[in-house]
């Protein structure tokens, strides 16, 4: 059996930073010290002066695979997400076709069993007839239903009141939702055109405000509140829907709320500098909405942080602002913006490895993965806080091969990451080529 020994670490887990030594032997953490002393057939690891983490657990991803794999694949992406710290991820239903029967939800499977660097689990697609099919989901399997509640298009779009009473009465498996208000977005979208002659990138927050998103998102809870449902919502963008959850230890909760990466990042001020490589739905919102988020981090009304990653080629982003796909890949450089809300004294490290690796494992059941416990399954990340990670187009491993933060210097780097106790990056390059990765199983 393979062992790693990694001496000299800070290990950030459950709210405590600890000076310690961890041993991995085959897939798990075999030993966790103050200090381990070295067998022969140990590859030791110098972690002197740097953090190891639980590899960051995404539950919102688009991989694109299958039928839209000129924009990305399960193998490209999932290399660019290990490279970040991401040892895990879930899958979204939007490819092509969609996702929505429990054949095509096996075929991504089988295609992640033989390409993904990640572990992985991928969601059902809610339609308005598939209820029969959502009921037959494996909870011990399949991470989730997802729901788009008014902001989809073709099958995915799920409107219909009765539908949506039935899924939230009688989904087995945790319902995850995006919301934004079809009616509203139409309504401002008309209002706009009768005084604009084009509509620009700038209108995107206008035309998918605040209300869009209050007006859907508060009827997904009331629905979960109506049928006690196991309610996640997505993506959060907006001070005002902050007041629909509650704070409080996530293990408490039957409704939970998301916020990603870009949307505490980015504002409605760096749209005349990036344009539609920005775009996304729901849309990056005002200063104000960005730093209600990360206050809501720190009260906990927001659970979990993740990425929506979602990658477009360049020349689909350079299109006219309402032809233009909404989307921008994120998984590569996730972990290094939350590490910059570290160094930057917005968030605490223990808060980040709680928001997107033991709340990820808590909310979804995950087995043994999400933190650094003896016999769990060795998903590890290890930061430099002291490093530098210089960001290009060049040195972006996305199929799209863009990014948005090209040319912006992120003060921490990735120095090594594990999946399943297989070193998948020592900092520099990626050193596994076939995969590591595992479906992930739920404890349910």
């Amino acid at each position: 059996m393979s062992s790693t020994l990694i001496k000299n670490a800070l290990l950030v887990n459950e709210g405590q930073i600890v000076a310690s030594d961890l041993r991995i032997a085959g897939h798990r953490i075999d030993k966790i010290a103050p200090s381990i002393s070295a067998r022969p057939t140990d590859k030791i690891v110098d972690a002197s002066g740097c953090y190891l983490l639980p590899g960051m657990i995404d539950d919102q991803v688009h991989f694109r695979e299958p039928g839209l794999t000129h924009k990305g694949d399960i193998a490209s992406e999932s290399r660019a997400a290990v490279v970040g710290g991401i040892t895990s991820y879930m899958e979204m239903p939007n490819v092509k076709p969609a996702t929505t029967t429990l054949a095509a939800l096996e075929h991504k499977y089988a295609l992640a069993n033989s390409k993904s660097l990640g572990n992985y689990a991928f969601y059902l697609g809610a339609t308005e007839d598939n209820l029969d099919t959502i009921k037959r989901l494996d909870p011990t399997r399949h991470c989730g239903v997802k729901v788009f509640m008014g902001a989809s298009t073709g099958d995915l779009l799920v409107e219909n009141p009765q539908a949506l009473d039935n899924i939230f009465k009688d989904s087995p498996v945790l319902i995850v939702t995006h919301c934004e208000s079809g009616p509203v977005i139409a309504s401002n979208h008309q209002r706009l055109l009768q005084t604009h002659s084009q509509l620009r990138i700038e209108d995107h927050p206008i035309i998918r405000d605040a209300e869009a998103c209050y007006a859907s998102s508060s009827y997904a809870v009331a629905l979960a509140k109506k049928h006690r449902s196991q309610l996640h919502v997505l993506h959060i963008t907006t001070e005002k829907e902050l007041s629909l959850f509650t704070p409080g230890p996530i293990a408490n909760k039957h409704i939970t709320a998301e916020a990603c990466v870009h949307h505490l990042w980015f504002t409605d001020r760096d749209y005349a500098r990036l344009g539609n490589q920005i775009k996304c739905n729901p849309a990056i919102k005002s200063q104000q909405d960005r730093d209600a988020l990360l206050a809501a981090l720190h009260t906990n009304h927001i659970d979990i942080i993740a990425t929506d990653h979602a990658p477009h080629t360049l020349a689909e982003k350079q299109l006219d602002f309402e032809q233009a796909p909404a989307g921008l890949p994120l998984v590569q450089h996730a972990l290094l913006t939350l590490l910059e809300h570290v160094e930057q004294g917005r968030l605490q490290l223990t808060q980040v490895v709680e928001k997107v690796a033991h709340n990820p494992a808590i909310r979804y059941a995950i087995a043994e993965r999400g933190f650094i416990r003896e016999g769990y399954f060795a998903d590890l990340v290890l930061v430099d806080m002291q490093g530098s990670t210089p960001v290009s187009q060049e040195n972006c491993l996305y199929k799209c091969q863009w990014t948005p933060f090209a040319d912006h210097r992120f003060p921490a780097s990735i120095k090594s990451t594990w999946v399943n106790g297989q070193r998948v990056f020592d900092g520099e390059q990626l050193v596994a080529n076939s995969h590591a990765g595992m479906a992930l199983s739920f404890l349910r």
